[in-house]
């Protein structure tokens, strides 16, 4: 059995923070064109279609029903996304305090805890669809920018400080390390709509991060001095270690996102022996040396491997057993991290193609246990 003293997580992802791949009807305009990202569909809707199209979304996608549910699952704690502009003033976005409030609340009611995720920053810091903005990575150029993130994380503080069902702040979600940025081929993969807008868009450097980091626990201790802060290992974890070792730094916890896609952009296709070694010599290797430096949350991770051989060609008990494996080959890999939270709770994409990013559908179909409170390391 996996040790009770591993919280487990799961994303509240495309809740606060829209992604089109995982609500595609979302995204589509009164034309019957549709956007890519939340930084267009914002500037293209009437006022009135788009107040009305993110209250009905938020109002419905994540409920006390939601909460109720993962609790009987076994689930420790929920990971939010929240965007930049969650106090609702930076326009032309709408603000969704409230729905953070609410999720407290169902959080005391089911004992669950929440660890709040500042998911996008104006001008994003990776130019992914989930930081907003495809296609653009300038964050860390605008010093208003900047400053306008930490005193958002000051007034998230500050506001929940108190609130015994916090698990945690994480300040930023995945600033783009230069190797990521030219391994995905950001500006191809994520193309702007807005090329000249886009132009200086790059990779966000070690040094930045630094600053940006300590900044960000300063600001975030003089509102809560206990409240554990989170740090995105800008998929450069092992850049950290001498980092944290400083005395000033206390109750952190680094954050590092574990996709098998980083597989496929390295390798190719490949078999299921390739993946599960691949999830034990490279994955839970790393997540077993970096933990003898600071606790490590593996924040993302999925059942995904992208392998196009098991998207198209597997079936029933095959499938099945398949992804069984993969599950299991990641929750050893799990085993030395502090807490993991898997991407995502909740998926609307294509449903054959995205139940593996779908936790609540994978414990119906028997891909991840029922209970997660009773985990057993199958194989």
């Amino acid at each position: 059995m996996q040790s009770k003293t591993i919280a487990k997580g799961v994303n509240l992802g495309n809740w606060l923070v829209l992604e089109k791949w995982m609500s595609p009807e979302l995204f589509l305009l009164e034309d019957g064109t549709s956007v890519e990202d939340d930084y267009q569909l914002v500037r293209a809707l009437s006022e009135t279609v788009k107040r009305e199209r993110y209250k009905v979304h938020r109002d419905s996608y994540i409920t006390d029903r939601d909460f109720a549910y993962l609790a009987a699952r076994g689930i420790d704690f929920v990971r939010i996304p929240i965007p930049f502009y969650i106090f609702g003033d930076y326009e032309p976005y709408i603000g969704c305090i409230d729905y953070l409030d609410k999720a407290f609340k169902w959080a005391e009611r089911y004992k669950l805890k929440i660890l709040i995720d500042l998911h996008t920053v104006p001008d994003s810091q990776n130019g992914f669809d989930n930081g907003g903005i495809c296609g653009v990575c300038k964050f860390h150029k605008n010093p208003e920018h900047v400053e306008f993130a930490l005193t958002v994380l000051e007034r998230l503080a500050e506001r929940y400080r108190d609130n015994k069902n916090l698990w945690g702040i994480e300040v930023l979600n995945e600033p783009i390390s230069p190797e990521l940025w030219d391994l995905v081929d950001v500006p191809k993969r994520y193309p702007a709509v807005d090329k000249a807008y886009a132009a200086g868009s790059e990779a966000v450097p070690t040094d930045f991060l630094k600053r940006f980091y300590t900044q960000a626990y300063s600001r975030i201790r003089a509102q809560a001095d206990d409240v554990t802060v989170v740090f995105h290992d800008g998929f450069r974890i092992k850049e950290w270690v001498e980092f944290f070792k400083t005395p000033d730094f206390k109750n952190v916890v680094v954050d590092t996102h574990l996709y098998l896609m980083t597989f496929a952009l390295k390798y190719g296709d490949g078999e299921l022996d390739d993946h599960l070694a691949y999830i034990k010599n490279e994955m839970g290797s790393t997540v077993t040396e970096m933990s003898q430096y600071f606790p490590v949350l593996v924040g993302e991770w999925s059942l995904d491997t992208a392998s196009r051989k098991a998207a198209t060609t597997l079936a029933g008990k095959e499938r099945d057993d398949y992804y069984r494996n993969v599950a299991d080959a990641h929750f050893k890999a799990w085993e030395h991290a502090t807490a993991w939270c898997y991407w995502s709770y909740k998926c609307l994409g294509d449903e054959a193609k995205f139940d593996i990013w779908d936790m609540g559908k994978a414990i119906e179909l028997g891909l991840l246990p029922h209970d997660l409170s009773q985990l057993q390391i199958r194989n």
